[in-house]
């Protein structure tokens, strides 16, 4: 009888502790999170149930295992307690990046909910976001270490692995240049405020919003719903614009090509009544001047600002439209013409014509 209650009062025993402390820990973070609204930490952390339920679990069969009298457990104990350490040091791995992504969202979203600076926001979400991501690669190469320690043949093949661990790590040095270029530069990219997550860029000529930035590539969604992915160190090492930097407000012109005899001081009568009736102008600047003179036509520009790149487009496309409409239905004699005769000079009266 022994032999049959004594396994079944490990197995058993270890699971329902288990699920006993999870369950206590998960009522406590439900109250912490009702006691503090303010903060979503107490939530986010529930999501570590899995992986907790996981570690304490193979913790204690881990450590009573041995105690079950089974004569399989007792012919195969090295095999069993290899897995048992592999799965306890794969699930501990598991709950701290549960954690520590739990820690930075909470964070993260104390901060947005109170910051008002639109720029801050986005440089604060790029710096956690790539924290988090090395945070991840540390423990999963801490884990990995350590799994592979638990096997006698690693630790026996230790010592001439790092008396060969200089040389090695030229070699992956030089074959890795590029890959750990690309990851300092990710690091540069973060803390250095030059690009960050919603900004508007223009890069090789395409017109994007910084969608994506990791340790190696940065992913810009241009303006016709594409990706571009492209290496972080290529922000670095090249110069490209960004309209978010400093603030999101823009100033944009918007030219037009007429006839000498255009009405400019209409024109800024126009300009500005279209501007008031546009809700994307932001009021904080508008001017129409002549900026250029041709034999044959004058160059108008008209410039506008807005709150941000989406907004300045459409304060652009608007004015252009409605300006020329205007031009076209009230002054259509200021738009630009072909001459297909040559003028005639006036002459005063009374003075006779005379062929030359």
């Amino acid at each position: 009888m022994e032999d049959v209650l004594r396994p079944i009062a490990v197995l058993g025993g270890s699971v329902v502790i288990t699920l006993v402390l999870v369950w206590l820990a998960d009522r406590a973070l439900r109250r912490m999170d009702a006691a503090h609204p303010e903060t979503p930490l107490w939530g986010l952390l529930r999501r570590c149930r899995i992986p907790l339920q996981v570690v304490l679990c193979a913790a204690l069969l881990r450590g009573a295992y041995d105690e079950t009298g089974l004569k399989t457990v007792e012919e195969h104990e090295a095999g069993i307690g290899q897995t048992l350490s592999l799965v306890l040091i794969a699930a501990t791995a598991w709950l701290t990046m549960r954690a520590a992504a739990a820690i930075v969202e909470s964070s993260y979203s104390r901060y947005a909910a109170s910051a008002r600076d639109a720029a801050r926001v986005r440089r604060v979400r790029t710096q956690v976001t790539l924290i988090q991501r090395v945070v991840t690669a540390v423990v999963t190469v801490v884990a990995a270490a350590s799994m592979l320690l638990t096997f006698p043949e690693m630790r026996t093949v230790g010592t001439s692995m790092l008396a060969s661990a200089g040389l090695l790590g030229i070699v992956a040095g030089i074959a890795a240049q590029s890959t750990l270029g690309n990851l300092f530069a990710g690091l540069q990219i973060a803390f250095g405020d030059m690009v960050r997550i919603g900004d508007t860029v223009v890069v090789d000529g395409e017109w994007g919003t910084v969608e994506e930035i990791t340790l190696t590539f940065l992913t810009v969604r241009t303006w016709d719903e594409r990706r571009i992915t492209m290496p972080v160190s290529y922000f670095t090492g090249k110069p490209f614009e960004n309209w978010s930097r400093g603030g999101a407000q823009m100033t944009g012109t918007v030219f037009f090509h007429l006839d000498h005899s255009a009405p400019v001081e209409k024109m800024r009568q126009r300009l500005l009544e279209v501007l008031q009736e546009c809700p994307d102008w932001d009021g904080r600047a508008w001017s129409l001047v002549v900026t250029d003179t041709t034999p044959s036509t004058i160059m108008v520009r008209a410039l506008v600002t807005a709150r941000d790149a989406d907004a300045i487009w459409s304060v652009r496309c608007q004015v252009r439209e409605r300006m020329l409409e205007w031009l076209r239905t009230e002054h259509a004699y200021a738009l630009p013409r072909i001459s297909t005769a040559p003028a005639e000079l006036d002459r005063p009266p009374g003075e006779r014509r005379t062929r030359d």
